[in-house]
């Protein structure tokens, strides 16, 4: 039974996000055998003031740019 658990700078459409569970549910059927009734996906969107690299803020580089 696998648990996908997706972490994901917000900033997304909701297609998008479909569009990446659908993808990362076929990979789990096939590549590990799971049914499909026994995957599990979750998408953590992430504000951009929350996600952080090398002490900098997505928003911060988002500023900077």
């Amino acid at each position: 039974m696998p648990l996908i658990d997706i972490s994901i700078a917000a900033g997304r459409t909701p297609e998008q996000l479909r569009a990446l569970i659908h993808g990362v549910h076929r990979v789990a059927e096939d590549t590990v055998g799971a049914a499909p009734e026994n995957i599990t996906v979750i998408v953590r969107e992430v504000e951009h003031q929350h996600w952080a690299r090398a002490n900098t803020t997505i928003a911060e580089r988002n500023r900077s740019s």
